[in-house]
């Protein structure tokens, strides 16, 4: 089972990499306080550093790109679906415009193909829906791998001992805020 338990087993991914720092803090801070000195001698600093992961992702240049490839993969999809939706639209303004003047076969025929394109249409959506989900989450998690290299790149480089981020940090001062240090590092080219 490991220090960690079973998270490594049962997830896979970013969330993985939460359970685990968050289980790595908590078993650092719990064992720091139980042993002070054990770890680090008295003289040493340890260097700590906070990243805003969320703001990362929402700020850097990989996230436009990721979106805009999107948008080239799925907007011809969406065009379509929309087409679709007037369609819709038509039939039923002008079902209920000639409600009164069509025979019973006529309407009949009106309100099948009205259905069937409303089915087309839900069909289509579901599947956009889908697909388009599919794709941003994989999109999502090649950045979430970039920015995490990024992360850990600084850390090697600058020499610190802990980075943490927003959903395990309570209060982070400016001082180690390094969130806009991993943007650099992310809009530097060939990144």
């Amino acid at each position: 089972m490991g220090l960690f338990g079973p998270a490594l087993i049962f997830n896979t991914g970013f969330g993985a990499v939460l359970i685990i720092l968050k289980r790595a803090i908590y078993f650092f801070v719990v064992f720091n306080f139980l042993c002070p000195g054990a770890v680090f001698a008295e003289e040493e600093a340890l260097k700590i550093g906070f990243v805003n992961v969320g703001r990362v992702i929402e700020n850097a240049p990989q996230g436009g790109t990721a979106l805009q490839k999107l948008e080239e993969e799925f907007g011809p999809r969406d065009r379509e679906i929309r087409s679709m939706r007037e369609e819709v639209e038509k039939l039923e303004e002008e079902l209920l415009k000639n409600d009164l003047v069509l025979d019973d076969t006529a309407r009949n025929k009106k309100e099948l193909e009205l259905r069937d394109k409303r089915r087309a249409l839900r069909r289509a959506t579901s599947e956009f829906r889908e697909d388009y989900n599919l794709r941003r989450n994989e999109e999502l998690n090649a950045l979430q791998k970039v920015v995490i290299k990024a992360i850990v790149e600084i850390a090697k480089d600058e020499s610190y001992d802990l980075i943490v981020h927003e959903p395990a940090v309570v209060f982070a001062s400016d001082q180690i805020d390094m969130t806009e240090r991993v943007l650099e590092q992310l809009r530097a080219p060939g990144e």
